[in-house]
């Protein structure tokens, strides 16, 4: 499992302090300022610090570690073998909306996926599912910015999410075309360095800093359902500028392509700025959003593979990538900041 770490932005970190695991570090060079009237902006506050924004986290699995983690839990819950037998089903009632940080990972829960159950022995196994479970908050006025104007912003973050992590052609290997139409054009940072990334990918420039995809040749979906958990909030930020803070993780069950052998499972958590601002004030495209600091943690995908996609490993599979050398991490839990990470080694996670 590996894990990708953002440099810090001053003045403008995402939470209490720094994730475990690791990500891949590295910053953008700053580009030219432009020439603007005077009292004019070039976009969000916390691009104007210093160019730098916070990039991907990857946790690789070792799967021997979740077959000893697998038996040892068994040991001491009996529930594990029952929840397979008919009759017998862990509680999967759903869990109300994430309205603040959780105090505590969620518990292990029982039993082993399977293509009917793809989801059974994890934490979301009691999560919404698919675009429902990004629940915007009730819209208001602030920074200068109208109450539908703040409304517009939450919906364009939703609407970003959903194309670059629930998108079933982006899954499947393809570009998130519609969630670029949502960026700002003139934004000089954002929308050149996804198209360079999708189109020629490599460890600087890699799309799964905002994207979700894997390699269809590789695996397909088991079934039509990704498990989401999250909040998004909001607030002002400068004169004339709603900022939005996403902050979700996604679960993708999968097969191998063709359809055979057992089921794995992806946990992808983002954590992400966005703001929209007032082209009054600000040189900006009306109805555009801008990306700010953003970072994510990835849990189930090979170490040191800059090709674009996610590549999942299975129980019943050869490991892949390069070898884990960082801490443990549990992907599933929520209540711990992502942070800024120190260094760019693989970790593993606890389980998928």
């Amino acid at each position: 499992m590996s894990t990708v770490i953002p440099p810090e932005h001053p003045g403008d970190r995402p939470g209490e302090g720094p994730g475990a695991g690791h990500r891949r570090l590295w910053r953008r060079k700053q580009a030219p300022e432009p020439v603007l009237p005077p009292g004019w902006r070039t976009g969000p506050a916390w691009q104007e610090l210093n160019g730098r924004r916070g990039r991907l986290r990857t946790v690789r699995t070792v799967s021997v570690l979740a077959l000893v983690a697998g038996v040892a839990l068994v040991a001491v819950r009996p529930a594990l073998l029952l929840d397979r037998l008919p009759g017998h089903r862990a509680d999967a009632s759903p869990l109300p909306a994430e309205t603040a940080r959780p105090d505590a990972a969620p518990a292990a829960r029982a039993g082993l996926p399977d293509r009917a159950h793809p989801f059974r022995g994890s934490p979301a196994e009691r999560w919404a599912s698919g675009a429902d479970a990004i629940v915007l908050p009730e819209a208001k006025a602030v920074g200068g910015m109208s109450e539908a104007d703040v409304a517009l912003a939450l919906r364009l973050t939703k609407e970003f999410l959903v194309g670059t992590n629930l998108d079933p052609a982006v899954l499947r290997g393809g570009e998130p075309t519609a969630a670029m139409a949502l960026l700002d054009p003139k934004d000089w940072d954002t929308l050149p360095e996804l198209r360079r990334s999708l189109r020629d990918p490599d460890e600087r420039h890699d799309p799964l800093d905002l994207v979700t995809r894997f390699d269809p040749d590789e695996v397909a979906p088991a079934g039509d359902v990704v498990r989401v958990r999250g909040r998004m909030t909001f607030g002002a930020g400068k004169q004339g500028e709603v900022r939005v803070h996403a902050d979700y993780t996604f679960v993708y069950p999968l097969v191998r392509a063709g359809g055979g052998g057992s089921v794995t499972r992806t946990i992808v958590r983002r954590d992400v700025k966005a703001s929209l601002m007032d082209p009054a004030r600000w040189l900006v495209t009306r109805g555009k959003l801008n990306l700010g600091w953003r970072t994510s943690e990835v849990g189930n995908t090979a170490c040191g593979v800059y090709d674009g996609y996610y590549h999942p490993e299975f129980e019943d599979g050869p490991h892949s990538g390069a070898p884990a050398d960082g801490p443990a991490v549990d992907p599933y839990d929520r209540h711990r900041s992502l942070g800024v990470p120190e260094d760019g080694r693989c970790g593993t996670t606890t389980r998928t």
